[in-house]
């Protein structure tokens, strides 16, 4: 029996206002949704887990379905012949936000949202098809349809664990999943004597437990009263909400753990992705609306979706149905060391990787964190992600400095003890060295939100363009892309926390971390191979990973990985962490977030306030000074085919007047 796909298109509208990119001329998008059904007893989707439980139809097939969003050529003979995937993250579009320097928007369709247009300008099919099956509609995410799994048509039950930080006070009702946009899973009861909540102000501190009169399985309704009665309020019983009755108090780590049922088969999200894409690309039929035009098809993901094509790759998907090649080359982006809790038994989807604060244990950063084959020193395991030759992609890895501090960055291309592992040929990795997990390409002005400095501005969305660029070359006619750029330990520029501290400038009035997140060898019980955690939360193992991270210069500056323009001429120090401030779990670095440390604008104020930091003045002597260090850095950047050429004015240009308002600079 083979799977299915059909490609139920509901809305077909002009992009961009029908504008004419260059000789690929106008671009229109379709939206529907994808339909699938599978054979589960079928070797491509035999180990999604509980696939088998699963309804069935009366062909025997498991069906589910996925938004899908695609935008092409009008006219496809002027396209490229290549797909470029967006993972969208948490159901959100992103790869037009990144690559074209466009607004953030789930909806693009005008003329704005094509930002400078350069994924259509080269001819690109930028293709969307959601994977993640536990999100809710809403702010335009694209969404899933996908079947529950029972025990012979009986629920299925077991632990699940959420936590959630609140920021503000006032809060006093929460999604059990701990996030509004995502599926919860339901408690099989309302006692909350049988469950577990919890509160803790730092993660390695002893869990205070909440006594079960404190709070309740229910959430809170809204709305306006009869008789002049104004606004009022219910509290509802609720098999999906926590409420806790005097609030969450902000900064405290909340933990629940009860018993849920009505799994999801979540791993049907890495079936979705594969066959849509395999449609797409070899399927010559009539209902293909890129018929036949696709020769390469090309994966980018950043963040969760980074580490969704890597677990995506690891357990073997990106070989069809048929056997053939899904993607021909992968960009996986700020994935740090992570893989996906997908594919599992009562998996959410939406939650984040573990960091020093937020979610320290849901450990998505996992063996095999490298593409090359490795041992795990603690349990003698030997894996890697790429491991099927046949099939496996091209990888162009690209990782902020906010990697190597909160998610374990430095095992992508070290072993468990942190000694240099030589990767295949087929892979590069690249630092984008001082720079953070979230750069938003049209940012303004820098932003604290409740960090102690301003977040990490450096610009790097012109080296998104360049590795596309790139690995489209090395794709399509075998031209190698530039070597990695990566810290190694060997050279010196991969270095311990201590080594760091030894490093890093005394800048006045700036905490520094105590060193970067570190990873335990957990413990998630006996079924954890079978798809379920068994232990919630899981215990610390014996041992743990070795997380190093990139030495600095004499500004702070990371010294290996690609410097985009603005690290190369510095009007600041740009780390990949920033720390939480008083009240917020202060001392401890904050989510993904990197910090931006202004250098003395003159001797003078250097002077006064013992920075031992060379002045602006001094590097520069004034802002054409400043504009040309810029320029010649974008230079060298196109020269080693990091960036286009095209964004060498576009760099230069930023740079007028200090590149205000991203910096204040008076001299």
């Amino acid at each position: 029996m083979t799977n299915q796909i059909s490609l139920d298109i509901q809305r077909h509208r002009p992009f961009a206002d029908g504008f004419a990119f260059g000789d690929v001329g106008a671009y229109e998008r379709l939206d529907g949704q994808a339909k699938f059904a599978v054979d589960p007893d079928a070797a491509p989707q035999l180990d999604v887990v509980d696939l088998k439980r699963a309804p069935r139809n009366a062909e025997g097939l498991v069906e589910f379905a996925a938004d899908i969003s695609i935008i092409k050529p009008v006219e496809m003979s002027n396209a490229n012949g290549r797909l470029f995937f967006d993972y969208g993250n948490r159901g959100n579009m992103r790869a037009i936000q990144f690559f074209n320097d466009a607004p953030a928007s789930n909806d693009p369709i005008t003329s704005g949202h094509a930002g400078n247009g350069y994924l259509m300008r080269c001819g690109y099919v930028v293709a969307n098809c959601a994977w993640q099956g536990d999100l809710w509609p809403g702010d335009g995410r694209m969404t899933m349809e996908l079947p529950v799994a029972t025990d012979e048509g009986a629920p299925i039950s077991g632990l699940v664990r959420s936590e959630f930080i609140v920021t503000s006070p006032g809060q006093a009702c929460m999604p059990l999943s701990g996030r509004a946009s995502t599926r919860s899973h339901p408690t099989v009861t309302l006692d909350t004597s049988l469950a577990r909540l919890t509160r803790r102000r730092y993660p390695e501190d002893e869990r205070e437990e909440i006594s079960s009169d404190r709070w309740a399985f229910a959430r809170i309704e809204g709305g306006v009263g009869l008789d002049n009665q104004g606004a009022e309020t219910a509290i509802v019983p609720s098999d999906t909400h926590v409420l806790l009755h005097d609030g969450f108090e902000p900064g405290w780590i909340y933990e629940i753990v009860y018993t849920g049922r009505d799994p999801l088969v979540m791993g049907l999200g890495h079936v979705a992705v594969r066959d849509f894409v395999s449609f797409l690309k070899n399927a010559a039929v009539d209902s293909n609306p890129l018929g036949g035009a696709i020769e390469k098809a090309y994966a980018w993901g950043r963040s969760q979706t980074g580490r969704c094509i890597r677990d995506m790759i690891h357990q073997g998907f990106n070989a069809d149905a048929e056997g053939r090649r899904v993607f021909d080359g992968v960009l996986p982006h700020v994935s740090g060391g992570g893989l996906m809790w997908l594919n599992h038994r009562f998996a959410c989807g939406v939650s984040a990787a573990g960091q020093e604060y937020e979610d320290h244990e849901n450990v998505a950063d996992r063996f095999p964190f490298s593409y090359a084959q490795s041992t795990d020193h603690i349990t003698g395991e030997t894996d890697a992600i790429l491991k099927r030759p046949e099939t496996d992609p091209l990888v162009l890895h690209t990782q902020t400095g906010t990697e190597y501090w909160q998610r374990h960055g430095s095992l992508v291309h070290t072993d468990t003890e942190g000694n240099d592992l030589e990767q295949p040929d087929t892979v590069r990795i690249f630092l984008w060295s001082s720079s953070q997990h979230f750069a938003d390409p049209n940012q303004k002005t820098p932003s604290k939100g409740i960090c102690q400095h301003n977040n990490n501005i450096v610009k790097t969305s012109m080296l998104f363009r360049g590795m596309l660029d790139v690995m489209d070359a090395w794709a399509t006619d075998g031209t190698p892309p530039p070597e990695s750029r990566i810290p190694k330990r060997s050279g010196g520029t991969l270095v311990t926390a201590e080594e760091w501290h030894r490093q890093f400038p005394n800048i006045p009035g700036v905490n520094k971390p105590r060193g970067p997140n570190d990873l335990p060898a957990y413990d998630f019980g006996d079924n954890v191979a079978q798809g379920y955690i068994s232990k919630q939360p899981p215990d610390v193992g014996n041992g743990a990973y070795t997380i190093l991270i990139p030495a600095v210069d004499t500004d702070g500056n990371d010294i290996a990985g690609v410097r985009a323009p603005m690290v190369q001429a510095p009007l600041g120090t740009y780390t990949g962490w920033n720390l939480r401030v008083r009240g917020q779990g202060e001392g401890y670095m904050h989510e993904f977030t990197g910090s931006y440390l202004p250098l003395p604008e003159t001797d003078a104020v250097r002077r006064a306030t013992g920075d031992p930091r060379r002045s602006i003045e001094d590097r520069y002597g004034d802002s054409d000074g400043y504009v040309k260090t810029v320029a010649a850095a974008a230079r060298r950047l196109a020269d080693e085919r990091l960036i286009l050429e095209e964004d060498v004015d576009r760099v230069t240009k930023a740079a007028t007047d200090w590149g205000r308002p991203l910096h204040d600079v008076r001299l």
